[in-house]
């Protein structure tokens, strides 16, 4: 899940117009089917910490997540990913459920603690076996694998060592992609190697609220390059280690910015902060370079010297697609944020202002536009890569009934709204690839703890129940006929 809860904000809203104005574009019939590409990919997506459990089983060792949610007033009322959605337990169950949803892929990730505990040397075979298990799984129900190596579990002993921060840390992580490419690659064809860095350096080192809870704007700099090195490094590796027909991917939750007024200061705060959240990976990753406007901005921070001769090369390692996990937009202005900020080099050049509209639980406005925009930026700055949507849901304050159903109706309008989106994007010639709905399940939502719930399946975390709420229902339909249907 992405990290915009992170993001600052003003008290007054903001009207602002969609840098596309997508009102303008014409709207299909009501009713019409808005079908999906033949072999459009129709997923769901969990992370390992938010919903495995089992935090001391088969030899799994603490993670960063496991150290900062016991630290006293990090996480919402004291909650751990200790049991979680107890999914280590209940993953048949849960990979029938997918199944009755008629999805084709599910995105999830290796918990790395529980698959080489210190982060070094060989692997726990304990630990590979769950993640084997889950792949015969899924292949048996007929469901694509789709693994991610790392959704921000770093074992403790690699940040008591210094963390993303340090160069080492990314050599650790690409040899720990061999190991789990050895275990899985003869029955898992996509591989996704980093779940959005950004949150990992940013609000894990920058303004410390998602572990390891640092709040260093150079510690974010340099961990933001390491992570850009262990996606290079680890691509390598798997290259080596995988059969020649795999597909390997980087998901970003790039941010979809907008000024707040047309003017030259609101312009260039979106500008720095373009550089720091979106840039500061793109330009790496798929052109090699770091951005120059990004260096000068940071210069009171760091002369970049942690960027050795080589790590260019090894991060702009080719890639077959590219990630993409959206929730909202941000609205961008001239002004100074709140400090400890993860916007490192822009703090004094930046305020956000909430955007007006329908919100979410987790307060994040609803805007559909804002995916349509991001999806065409990269069609129009990466012709020729494939994307998907990795990541896209909303929370809201779901509850079983007396009848024990679980009515979710905003949920189901952002949904088709975003996927709607989606399609449009298609029909303007991004080659979008699958769809990834957040999340499968409800589960411990980092520093909101099990507060926010952005399942559409509901768990009583007392009873472990699980529960298909309306949602659920209405994307298995969605599936079904592979489209959905235009409001007008």
């Amino acid at each position: 899940m992405t990290a915009v809860d992170a993001r600052p904000e003003s008290t007054a809203g903001a009207r602002v117009e969609s840098a596309t104005d997508a009102s303008a574009a014409p709207r299909p019939e009501a009713g019409t089917v808005l079908r999906f590409p033949a072999g459009f990919r129709w997923g769901t997506a969990t992370a390992a910490y938010q919903i495995e459990g089992g935090a001391t089983e088969d030899g799994r060792t603490p993670s960063i997540w496991d150290t900062f949610s016991r630290t006293p007033g990090k996480v919402r009322n004291g909650d751990t990913g200790d049991i979680a959605a107890d999914h280590l337990h209940r993953m048949p169950e849960d990979v029938r459920l997918m199944k009755e949803l008629g999805v084709t892929d599910y995105r999830f990730s290796v918990s790395w603690p529980r698959v080489q505990p210190t982060g070094r040397g060989p692997a726990v075979e304990r630990g590979l076996d769950f993640y084997r298990r889950l792949v015969d799984e899924l292949l048996g129900a007929g469901i694509r694998p789709v693994a991610t190596l790392y959704h921000w579990d770093l074992p403790q002993e690699l940040e008591d060592a210094g963390g993303w921060p340090e160069r080492d840390t990314a050599h650790r992580f690409a040899e720990y992609a061999g190991l789990v490419a050895g275990a899985l690659g003869d029955r898992v064809s996509t591989w996704t190697t980093l779940n959005e860095p950004w949150c990992g350096a940013f609000l894990g080192y920058g303004n410390g609220v998602h572990a390891p809870g640092r709040t260093s704007d150079l510690a974010a700099l340099r961990a933001a390059h390491h992570f850009n090195l262990a996606h290079g490094g680890a691509t390598r590796v798997l290259r080596d280690r995988l059969p020649s027909t795999a597909e390997i991917s980087l998901t970003l939750n790039l941010h979809a910015l907008r000024p707040l007024t047309d003017t030259p200061a609101d312009r260039d705060a979106v500008r720095r902060i373009d550089a720091v959240a979106n840039r500061i990976f793109l330009d790496p990753v798929f052109h090699g370079r770091l951005p120059e406007d990004l260096v000068a901005d940071t210069a009171a921070v760091t002369d970049w010297s942690f960027v050795k001769a080589g790590d260019l090369e090894v991060t702009s390692t080719p890639i077959d697609s590219l990630g993409i996990n959206y929730y909202s937009p941000s609205v961008v202005s001239a002004g100074s944020s709140e400090s400890p900020s993860p916007w490192a080099g822009a703090e004094e050049h930046v305020a956000f202002t909430p955007a007006e509209g329908p919100r979410t639980a987790m307060d994040w406005p609803v805007d559909a536009d804002g995916l349509y925009e991001l999806l065409t930026r990269l069609r129009d700055e990466l012709p020729g890569l494939p994307l998907l949507v990795t990541e896209n849901g909303a929370a809201y304050d779901d509850y079983a009934d007396p009848e024990g159903q679980v009515h979710d109706p905003e949920r189901v309008a952002y949904l088709d709204a975003h996927l709607g989106a989606v399609h449009r994007a298609i029909e303007d010639g991004v080659d979008v690839r699958g769809y990834f709905l957040w999340s499968l399940l409800d589960n411990f939502e980092w520093a909101y703890g099990y507060s926010k719930r952005f399942g559409i399946v509901h768990v009583d975390f007392a009873s472990q129940r699980r529960t298909p709420k309306d949602s659920a229902r209405w994307y298995a339909e969605v599936i079904a006929r592979g489209g959905v249907t235009a409001e007008g």
